[in-house]
């Protein structure tokens, strides 16, 4: 077992590379970023001064130190770029959403396998701090037998802009994007859904791709909603989770991401601690639930530890694979408007 830091390849340096990607695999010193594969050296070096750029996958493979490659390129070609990476011989992290389809995510798997190469998917949001206060109330039993989980992410943002996410393009659009968060959360929790019923669609004069959607994923008698918004000047709950034995309500988002923009780094006094509050509604009475801190650093802490054989990875790339076949499904059944079964 090697006591050396796992090398990293990091390809793309947008907003997911260079504010989440790149500060989190830093702050790892069980990672070391080797190199970033970008078209832009200067963003790159204004960032990570000592850290070289190549221009291309195969140039990032020349380096054998290189041993886990982290795909934060555009969704479009996750699949491809992460076979190159596996057919090289190396780990792969891809960023969320994990493919475009789920056939592409079951290629990148056997593949995984015939190559006897570890393959993660950066579902970050499973470690937001509201999210795991959910998981615990959940997971304890604190809630009773759950009947609704509503989770939703509103805001405002009335003009479509220039950016591949806002494209008509494939894996483009609000439900690949947000949807593939709010989906993997509620899987973590209660597995793959029977039944999937969505309305997916443009709302915003000018949008090309989706920017709003309202699933509903049918488990048995408990129903998880799922809601996105981009008109919406007064948010709703971040999450509303109810039971037979009591109600969790939380406002406000996780603060990770903001903190990581504002050059905050895991470790440092208050992380993970940003963000809204909670409530906590029983028989008893309603009291102010203290939420558990955020950790998107157990990510590539448990990644780092996958690669020196200590444990499973953080997201398995077939729990990912689920996640897409939801959205599939929910894209299916807003066209058809019908609800469509998941298995």
């Amino acid at each position: 077992m090697s006591d050396q830091p796992v090398g990293v390849g990091l390809v793309g340096y947008g907003m997911s590379g260079s504010s989440v990607h790149a500060p989190l695999i830093g702050a790892e010193p069980r990672l070391r970023l080797r190199a970033v594969v970008s078209s832009d050296p200067d963003k790159v070096h204004r960032d990570l001064p000592s850290v070289p750029v190549v221009a291309t996958v195969d140039e990032l493979f020349e380096d054998a130190a290189v041993e886990l490659v982290v795909v934060a390129a555009p969704n479009a070609v996750h699949h491809e770029l992460a076979a190159a990476a596996l057919r090289a011989g190396r780990h792969v992290v891809v960023d969320k959403p994990f493919t475009v389809t789920s056939a592409e995510a079951d290629e990148l798997i056997a593949l995984a396998g015939r190559q006897d190469r570890l393959l993660g998917v950066f579902h970050q949001r499973r470690w937001d701090s509201d999210f795991l206060t959910v998981e615990r109330c959940v997971r304890d039993d604190v809630l009773g037998h759950v009947s609704t989980y509503v989770a939703r992410y509103d805001r405002f943002r009335p003009e479509p802009v220039v950016r591949w996410r806002e494209e008509d393009g494939p894996g483009a659009g609000l439900l690949y994007d947000l949807g593939s968060h709010l989906i993997d959360q509620a899987l973590h929790l209660f597995g793959i859904p029977e039944t999937v019923s969505a309305d997916v669609r443009a709302q915003r004069p000018g949008a090309v791709a989706d920017d709003y959607f309202h699933l509903v994923l049918g488990y048995g008698s408990l129903r998880v909603i799922l809601h996105a918004g981009s008109l919406v000047l007064a948010p709703g709950p971040r999450f509303d989770v109810h039971g037979d034995a009591g109600s969790y309500v939380t406002h406000g988002l996780d603060g990770q991401v903001a903190a990581l923009l504002a050059g905050r780094r895991p470790g440092e006094e208050g992380w993970g601690m940003d963000g809204g509050e909670g409530t906590l509604t029983t028989p008893e009475g309603t009291r102010r639930l203290d939420r558990v801190p955020g950790a998107y650093e157990s990510f590539y802490r448990e990644m780092a530890a996958a690669i020196r054989g200590e444990g499973p990875v953080p997201v398995p790339a077939g729990q990912a694979r689920d996640t897409i076949r939801v959205i599939e499904c929910a894209l299916l059944s807003s066209r058809d408007g019908r609800v469509v079964a998941v298995r």
